[in-house]
């Protein structure tokens, strides 16, 4: 039927027409070749031609290109199949992205093990086709299973260690290849886990920035003031001020915030907001020393 149509005493306004039927006889050729269909069913056109049995075009190109057959060999059907990644949050201290650290989570891994038995597996469609007589034929997709050894999920204890470098953020993550869910007929999927950063009492990060209160008497704040506060390594950061500090100052120390991910020699800011301790009045003095 499709020689019919497509010949050129038909179609002679279609520039391409007897292209198309040249190349319906070529793709005739090998579907009515089992060897051929074989080999094309299996790599595609390439395979074919590197046989040497078709030139350098592709015959199907012109019946089965906008239909999304996916007839033959192509490497888009024959990826192979992923397993589901698994995200989890993974909590970490200020300290850790500070400093760096390493850490180890134990975590429950579904692993295939050998079973008794067989099982249908790598599935995929596939375009058989059936003569129909001299110049005829129908094609139509079919399923096709392999045979394969039985295989069942057992849990196994899996201890990944993992790196928590200076200057990550919140949210960033980190891929386990492999790690994920399995696939009974391909690859297990990957681990990743997201970088969650658990509240710190003294300092909040911005960015690199890191941000904090300082509480200063009265008397400071009028003549200056002098203070050490400890960092998150323990290091002791020194604030001066001399001249008149009001409440709600920010007093800004360079160098001392976080240091940058991709270059840790690279220090952020530390912001100091000022709280003024105001003194107690006669009165509240009076009544404090009556509760005593």
């Amino acid at each position: 039927k499709l020689a019919k149509e497509l010949h050129p005493d038909k179609n002679q306004d279609d520039p391409e027409a007897s292209q198309k039927f040249q190349d319906l006889g070529a793709a005739y050729e090998v579907l009515s070749d089992e060897d051929k269909r074989k080999l094309y069913d299996r790599c595609g056109e390439e395979c074919v031609k590197k046989e040497g049995m078709m030139d350098n075009t592709d015959p199907f190109a012109h019946f089965f290109g906008d239909f999304g057959f996916g007839f033959g060999g192509g490497q888009e059907q024959r990826e192979t199949p992923r397993g589901a990644n698994i995200v989890m949050d993974l909590y970490v201290t200020l300290e850790e992205l500070y400093n760096g650290n390493f850490v180890e989570i134990t975590r429950n891994k579904p692993v295939m093990k050998p079973a008794q038995g067989t099982r249908k597996c790598n599935c995929r469609q596939e375009m058989v086709t059936r003569n129909l007589g001299p110049g005829r034929f129908q094609m139509m997709q079919q399923t096709v299973c392999d045979e394969c050894p039985n295989v069942k999920l057992v849990n196994e204890e899996r201890t990944i260690e993992i790196e928590i470098e200076q200057g990550m953020q919140d949210g960033q993550e980190t891929r386990f290849s492999g790690e994920g869910e399995p696939h009974m007929d391909g690859d297990p999927g990957d681990l990743i886990l997201k970088i969650r950063t658990v509240p710190h009492e003294r300092f909040e990060r911005r960015g690199d920035d890191l941000y904090t209160n300082v509480t200063i008497s009265l008397q400071d704040a009028l003549v200056g003031f002098t203070m050490e506060i400890d960092h998150l390594d323990g290091h002791k950061v020194t604030i001066t001020r001399e001249t008149i500090t009001s409440p709600g100052s920010r007093l800004r120390k360079n160098g001392e915030g976080m240091p940058n991910y991709d270059n840790n020699n690279l220090r952020a800011t530390t912001v100091h907001y000022v709280r003024c301790g105001l003194p107690l009045t006669k009165t509240a003095e009076r009544h404090r020393r009556k509760k005593t």
